[in-house]
């Protein structure tokens, strides 16, 4: 496994991308932290997408979204990030993406399967 950090003027493009890449995708959310421990916040729940909402003047915002569905959607917000690093299988799949805030507290995103996008032949549905 191998751990890339993306750089913050990046991160919206990166996310458009990896958000198009994986929709769909059965994934489950992780938040960890020095007070609270490792929580599961969503499990096996169809990845919708991830924004960088804000600027430097406002403060930034993550915001991941979960569910196709009104009644199935949930958005989960992490606050003043400070890092996001990507880590992929030796084989360039992406296995989990971190996001750090400036509280100490990471989410951690993590796909069912850790596989190339263009070996994926169906999603949740």
């Amino acid at each position: 496994m191998k751990t890339k950090e993306i750089p913050r003027n990046e991160w919206r493009e990166f996310f458009d991308i990896f958000s198009r890449q994986h929709e769909g995708w059965l994934a489950t959310l992780e938040i960890l932290g020095s007070e609270i421990g490792a929580q599961v916040e969503e499990r096996s729940l169809a990845f919708e997408g991830i924004v960088d909402e804000g600027d430097e003047v406002q403060g930034h915002e993550i915001l991941i979204m979960f569910g196709a569905k009104p009644d199935d959607h949930i958005t989960h917000s992490i606050s003043n990030p400070t890092t996001v690093s990507l880590e992929q299988t030796d084989e360039g799949a992406d296995a989990a993406l971190a996001i750090k805030s400036a509280d100490g507290v990471t989410a951690l995103l993590r796909f069912r399967s850790a596989v190339l996008p263009e070996m994926v032949d169906a999603v949740a549905g």
